[in-house]
């Protein structure tokens, strides 16, 4: 059964879907009506705001699966938003932008967010796309590299496959799902060069019409380096092939449990 609410001017919406609860927040009613019919009737439960504020509020009373956040809004924007998300959380971010330049595509990328479509865009891509975050952030298209506990130790890093957590130091790092998912993809084929497009289509399962978009790779290679190297100058497991891609270097001498 459908109902409807309001929550501190926050549109709740169809809170039983099989698929998991999405935030979709969007100044736009028209875009926040689109989106939210063409969703649930795909079966996700769908919450909605309209600036940043009510964004906030929401994701704090639902703690929402994945959220869908427009970049220009009032009060707060996306950018904002999405600063304030990382602080507490590791939540799924897909940004809708209207800017045309890509330093400004990039920025809330390097603000943490997974993924970006440019308006006006195809719904039925970001469908596409929300499903490929969601499939990576419940695991499901991941392999274990350690058959029984899933856990690797490599230099100061303890990887945990299985519950996706990294500790540095014996200090545990928060990554967001797709920092996880790219360093996971790298240990696992570690000594293979990966190429961006390749990343791109092993991790976001598509290809980018333009070479620009590419940069979504290296802005997630330069935070997983901030976060896991203790130079990120100088990184020791990240590496970068001139030309080619990234890398991680052939596990040798780990430990493995």
């Amino acid at each position: 059964m459908v109902e409807s609410s309001r929550c501190g001017g926050t549109a709740l919406r169809n809170l039983s879907g099989d698929k998991g609860t999405i935030l979709v927040v969007d100044d736009e009613a028209s875009i926040r009506r689109i989106l939210q019919t063409r969703l649930e009737m795909i079966g996700y439960s769908v919450v909605t705001a309209s600036d940043g504020e009510e964004a906030l509020s929401a994701f704090r009373l639902l703690t929402p699966d994945l959220i869908v956040l427009d970049v220009m809004m009032p009060k707060l924007d996306g950018y904002g938003v999405c600063q304030e998300l990382r602080k507490e959380s590791d939540v799924p971010i897909i940004m809708l932008t209207a800017l045309a330049d890509v330093a400004d595509r990039i920025t809330g990328l390097e603000l943490g967010a997974d993924d970006y479509m440019t308006k006006p865009f195809s719904p039925k891509e970001l469908e596409a796309r929300i499903a490929c975050v969601l499939k990576r952030r419940s695991h499901k298209n991941s392999v274990n590299i350690i058959p029984n506990s899933g856990i690797i130790h490599v230099g100061n890093l303890k990887i945990d496959i299985n519950k996706r957590q990294v500790y540095k130091n014996e200090q545990r790092i928060r990554l967001t799902g797709v920092e996880f998912s790219l360093l996971e993809l790298l240990v696992n084929h570690s000594g293979k060069i990966f190429s961006r497009l390749e990343i791109l289509q092993q991790l976001w399962g598509f290809v980018p019409e333009m070479n620009t978009d590419t940069r979504v790779v290296d802005v997630h290679i330069s935070r997983l380096r901030t976060k896991v190297e203790s130079d990120p100058n100088d990184p020791e497991f990240i590496i970068t092939a001139r030309g080619n891609g990234y890398f991680f270097p052939r596990i040798i001498d780990s430990e493995q449990e």
